[in-house]
């Protein structure tokens, strides 16, 4: 049995916070608003294996009405999404995602991003593609205003969980 599950995130940019992306640091004058880390890859991530398994979305898994989640490592939420027992009867087949931002450049970095990515996932690198466009200075992401992200994942079902 398959399930495809889509995520989406969008963050506005703000001066002085580090830009997270796949759980890496890259370097930039600004970051990304939000009540966690704001590391809009793995947000679209997580949503992307909500979605596929119907467990709702991040906002009900981490809302930012809770302290507990205010400046959460995203790394950490999707941890927890991953250890939940509905979850771990999926294994993810492979992730594709897309990051549109006029600034950074990500081509440097894609690979790094990447390889965190998988291993937050703990799956092999190759299962896991994430690309990078600009809106063509069009709209808020265009003016750098703001940077969003796609994200789709494959999830088979476990013949046994361990």
């Amino acid at each position: 049995m398959l399930r495809i599950g889509l995520g989406s995130d969008l963050h506005c940019r703000e001066e002085g916070r580090p830009l997270v992306l796949g759980g890496v640091h890259l370097p930039c004058e600004w970051g990304l608003k939000g009540h966690s880390d704001a590391d809009a890859l793995l947000h679209a991530v997580i949503d992307a294996i909500l979605g596929a398994l119907a467990l709702g979305d991040i906002g009900g898994w981490f809302p930012d009405t809770d302290p507990r989640w205010k400046g959460a490592d995203s790394r950490q939420l999707l941890k927890t999404v991953l250890a939940d027992s509905r979850v771990r009867e999926w294994q993810i087949v492979n992730v594709d995602s897309t990051i549109t931002t006029e600034k950074p450049k990500l081509a440097p970095h894609i690979m790094s991003i990447r390889r965190s990515l998988a291993a937050c996932l703990e799956i092999p690198v190759e299962q896991v593609s994430v690309k990078a466009k600009t809106n063509e200075k069009q709209d808020a992401i265009g003016a750098g205003l703001a940077l969003a992200v796609q994200a789709i994942v494959l999830m088979e079902k476990r013949s046994s969980v361990s």
